[in-house]
C-alpha cells in the first residue's frame, strides 16, 4: 500500500491534515494553486475574501492548532498574523518543501487502483487524496430584479478591499452574516455619508467580546453540545437567546427590527460595533430588496431610496469543479450539499476524503484539526473506520435534512470530529478541569487531554487556555452552571 497522499489546497484545512497524516506514516503532497499558503487567509486578491484592514472574528486560543501556540497576546489577531501562524505551522512540521505552489488541481477521476489527479504538469496517480480546498471562494449574488439596470458597481463583499474607495459613496449592504456587518461597520467608521444594511430577517448580534471575555468562549461549549443532545430544543434555545440578549441586548433596543422570539428562527450573527452604530444612526437597517430601477432601490416595506454602491454578502455555493462527473454524482453534489459521512468519508469513494466541506457559525481551526486526526488515525489504522453499514446510514441521515438549514455550530462540529477521532475527553477522568470542559472553552489543548497524542501538558496547557479571560479560573460551578448542568440529569 502506497504511503503517497494528495492534498488539494494549503489554506488550514490542507496543513493540517498533511501535518497529521506525515505523524501517522504518510507523505503527503500538497498542490495549492496560489503562490503562498494560507487560503483565504492568504490575502490573494484572486482567491481570499480577506481585506487588509481585516481581524478574526474569533478569539486568538480557538484560531489556532494543539501544538503550536499563537505568537503575541492580541485577542482577536490581524489577519496577517493569522497567516504568519499557518507560514510558521508549515514550517515547524516540514511542510513547506511538500507544496507544490501555483499548480491547480484541474480534474480528479477514479483510476487504477486510486485516483487520477490533474494539473498543469500532467496527471499523477494517488491512492488517497484529500480535498481542502475550502468552501468559501465562490460567492452567491441573488436574483434581484431589476439589478441589472442599477449604474453603479455591483459585487460580493468578498472583493471588499477599503472602504476609501467609498468615502463619497451611499451604499447599500445586502446581508447579515459576520462579513457583511463587519464591512457595513467598516464603512460606517470610515467616512461614506450614507450605509444601509438590507437583511431578510433581523438576526440576534452577540459581539466579539462581552465582560472582557471574548464570546466564543462562551458560547461554543461542550455544555452546549450536551444540552443539544440531551434537552429539549427550546429549552437550548432559551438558553442561547439568554447568552446573547445578557452580552449585548436585543437589536430591537438599538433601533433595529425586533427579530423573532426564538433565536433559532432568527439566527444569531456576530460584531462587536454593529448594533452601537445603528443607535447612532450611521447605519440604518430596511428589510429585504423587493426590485432596483437604476440607482433607486425599493425595499419590501415599499421605502425606497438612491444608492451609488450595492455590495452583496449573501454566502457562497460549494463549488469543486475539479470533480469528475462520476464523482459529483456519487456525492449528489450542488452548491450547497455533499454526501459524506460526517461531512468527510463515503463508501463508494474508499481513499478519497473532504476537509473543512461543512457550513459552521463560529471558527474552523479546532474541528478541522479534529477531521484532519480522524482522517488521519482512519487511514493510519490507529482509530477503527466506520463500517460501510455506518457511512451509508451516516449519509442517508445527511440527505433527509436537505432543504433543511444546513449551517451547525463550531461546538457541535468539534465534538462530532472528536469523538470520531477517540479523543474527546472525559469528564469523570478531569474532575480538577470538570468546569473548564463543561462550560469553557473547546480550545484546542483540551482535545490533546486522552486518546491517541495525548500531551502530557494538556491539563496545564487547557487550565490556563480557560482562564485566560478570567471566566473560568476555578472549579466551582456558578449557580446558574449547577442549574443547567441539573438538566443533564
Amino acid at each position: 500500500m502506497s504511503d503517497r497522499v494528495a492534498v488539494i489546497g494549503a489554506g488550514p484545512g490542507g496543513l493540517v491534515t498533511a501535518r497529521w497524516l506525515l505523524a501517522q506514516g504518510f507523505a503527503p503532497t500538497l498542490f495549492e494553486r496560489g503562490s503562498t499558503l494560507g487560503g483565504q487567509w492568504s490575502g490573494d486578491e484572486n482567491r481570499s475574501g480577506v481585506w487588509p484592514a481585516m481581524h478574526t472574528n474569533t478569539s486568538r486560543i480557538l484560531t489556532a492548532f494543539s501544538d503550536l501556540t499563537p505568537a503575541g497576546r492580541v485577542v482577536f489577531p490581524h489577519n496577517r498574523a493569522v497567516q504568519a501562524y499557518l507560514h510558521r505551522y508549515a514550517e515547524t512540521f516540514g511542510l513547506i518543501p511538500r507544496i507544490r505552489f501555483t499548480t491547480p488541481v484541474t480534474g480528479l477521476r477514479r483510476g487504477p487502483g486510486g485516483w487520477l489527479l490533474r494539473t498543469p504538469d500532467g496527471e499523477e496517480l494517488f491512492e488517497r487524496v484529500v480535498v481542502a480546498t475550502g468552501r468559501f471562494h465562490t460567492p452567491v449574488i441573488p436574483d434581484v430584479a431589476g439589478l441589472d439596470t442599477f449604474p453603479g458597481p455591483v459585487s460580493s463583499t468578498f472583493a471588499f478591499r477599503s472602504a476609501d474607495a467609498h468615502t463619497a459613496r451611499r451604499v447599500l449592504v445586502a446581508g447579515c452574516a459576520v462579513s457583511a456587518l463587519e464591512i457595513a461597520t467598516e464603512l460606517a467608521q470610515h467616512g461614506a455619508p450614507r450605509v444601509v444594511v438590507t437583511q431578510r430577517r433581523q438576526r440576534y448580534v452577540l459581539p466579539k467580546f462581552a465582560a472582557g471575555v471574548p464570546s466564543d468562549h462562551r458560547i461554543f461549549t461542550r455544555y452546549g453540545v450536551l444540552a443539544a443532545e440531551t434537552l429539549a430544543p427550546a429549552e437550548v434555545d432559551r438558553q442561547l437567546k439568554e447568552i446573547v440578549v445578557e452580552a449585548n441586548g436585543s437589536p430591537e433596543q438599538y433601533g433595529a427590527p425586533q427579530p423573532d422570539p426564538s433565536l433559532f428562527a432568527a439566527g444569531e450573527t456576530l460584531s462587536q460595533h454593529h448594533l452601537s452604530l445603528v443607535a447612532e444612526g450611521r447605519i440604518t437597517v430596511r428589510p429585504w430588496i423587493d426590485r432596483v430601477s437604476g440607482d433607486t432601490v425599493t425595499f419590501a416595506d415599499g421605502t425606497a431610496e438612491q444608492f451609488d454602491v450595492i455590495l452583496f454578502g449573501t454566502g457562497f455555493r460549494l463549488d469543486l469543479p475539479f470533480l469528475s462527473d462520476e464523482i459529483r454524482a456519487i456525492l449528489g453534489l450542488d452548491d450547497v450539499h455533499l454526501d459524506a459521512d460526517r461531512h468527510t468519508f463515503h463508501p463508494d469513494l474508499p481513499g478519497l476524503t473532504f476537509s473543512g466541506m461543512w457550513d459552521q457559525s463560529g471558527g474552523y481551526f479546532v474541528p478541522l484539526e479534529l477531521q484532519a486526526r480522524w482522517i488521519a488515525y482512519t487511514w493510519g489504522g490507529t482509530v477503527a473506520g466506520s463500517t460501510d453499514r455506518e457511512q451509508r446510514a451516516a449519509i442517508a441521515t445527511y440527505r433527509a435534512r436537505r432543504g433543511l438549514p444546513q449551517k451547525t455550530r463550531m461546538n457541535l462540529a468539534a465534538i462530532m470530529f472528536a469523538r470520531a477521532a477517540g479523543v474527546e475527553p472525559t469528564l469523570e477522568r478531569w474532575p480538577d478541569l470538570r468546569r473548564a470542559l463543561l462550560f469553557g472553552p473547546l480550545a484546542p489543548s483540551c482535545f490533546r487531554l486522552e486518546g491517541p497524542d495525548a500531551s502530557p501538558d494538556a491539563a496545564p496547557r487547557f487550565a490556563a487556555d480557560a482562564a485566560e479571560f478570567g471566566a473560568i479560573t476555578g472549579n466551582q460551578l456558578t449557580a446558574r452552571e449547577q442549574a443547567y448542568r441539573a438538566l443533564l440529569g
